[in-house]
């Protein structure tokens, strides 16, 4: 049978953890529940992940539950840079501010996936019909 939680899933939901922290449900690492720069932890700052608790932010009414994986940096108006989550089990998408205490090389290299991994082929980019076009120019 398929075990729904990866190793290092803690029993207890985020919002029912002690003052002390929590244990992440993706890398098993200790989270201390004071983020840098937030009000409140709403992610692992080692692996980035998160479970999906909210329904609404704060509510915690989601019976889903599934891990929220990084996928993408966005950034805010204000320049701040948010983390763009996506639930593995029901597809869901969600965007949660950065803490001063997240993993600088993960958001890194969150931000420079699209540059690194790019959703298209670049192969056919610079084709012969595209050359012979700008030869005639």
């Amino acid at each position: 049978m398929h075990n729904r939680y990866p190793r290092g899933y803690n029993k207890y939901r985020p919002d029912e953890q002690p003052e002390s922290g929590f244990v992440c449900c993706y890398c098993g690492r200790t989270v201390t529940p004071e983020p840098a720069g937030t009000g409140h932890r709403n992610h692992c700052p080692y692996c980035l992940r998160s479970l999906h608790l909210d329904i609404l932010p704060g509510d915690r009414a989601s019976r889903c539950s599934g891990i929220m994986e990084p996928v993408a940096i966005s950034v805010r108006r204000n320049k701040e840079w948010a983390i763009i989550h996506r639930c593995v089990e029901c597809g869901m998408l969600r965007e949660n501010r950065i803490a001063g205490d997240d993993n600088e090389m993960a958001l890194l290299s969150l931000a420079v996936r699209p540059v690194a991994q790019p959703p298209f082929p670049l192969d056919g980019l610079l084709d012969n019909q595209y050359v012979e076009k700008k030869r005639e120019c």
